[in-house]
């Protein structure tokens, strides 16, 4: 199999931008399945996808990584933290780590997401005690998650992708 699209979602978030890049991807020699539900199907080429927790991803995910070797891979994911890029590096930092060294990692897409209603929650009940800035700013990230991911997030996704195929692409014909 060319691509496999290998992903967790709780809240949903990251399941919509998982079936946005599966659309992408060109062919038919493709298959998108839960990190949950993955049946030792192997591709030479992996997108994967994790929602955010507490700024890397799930230990399944971290596990799947890690067990990947000789293949391309990209990552994806959403954040309740939306819009804020120097939080994304710092998310891909901690995630890129999982990905052994003989792979070719490719490149990682994140965008916003929606949080649980929990999280909102205990930011308001924070409030009550200190209404500090940083509350509000917390308060505001949750808001703006959501409405993410969004169309326009569901777009750079697929340009996302597009841009990593066409690299791939070059990067064969180069080597013949």
């Amino acid at each position: 199999m060319k691509y496999l699209v290998v992903y967790t979602s709780k809240t949903g978030n990251t399941e919509k931008i998982a079936t946005e890049i599966f659309k992408t991807l060109p062919g038919k020699s493709k298959d998108i399945q839960r990190v949950e539900e993955l049946n030792g199907q192997e591709a030479e080429t992996y997108f994967v996808g994790f929602w955010n927790d507490r700024g890397t991803c799930s230990g399944s995910i971290m596990d799947f990584l890690s067990s990947i070797h000789g293949k391309r891979v990209a990552l994806f994911g959403t954040c309740g933290m939306s819009g804020d890029k120097e939080y994304y590096k710092q998310v891909e930092s901690r995630v890129s780590v999982f990905v052994p060294d003989d792979c070719q990692y490719l490149g990682c897409f994140l965008c916003g997401g929606r949080m649980r209603p929990e999280i909102l929650q205990k930011y308001r009940q924070m409030q009550q005690v200190n209404d500090s800035p940083q509350i509000k700013k917390l308060i505001a990230a949750y808001e703006e998650g959501m409405l993410h991911p969004n169309q326009e997030d569901l777009d750079k996704a697929k340009r996302f992708v597009l841009s990593l195929i066409e690299n791939i692409q070059t990067d064969l014909k180069g080597e013949k």
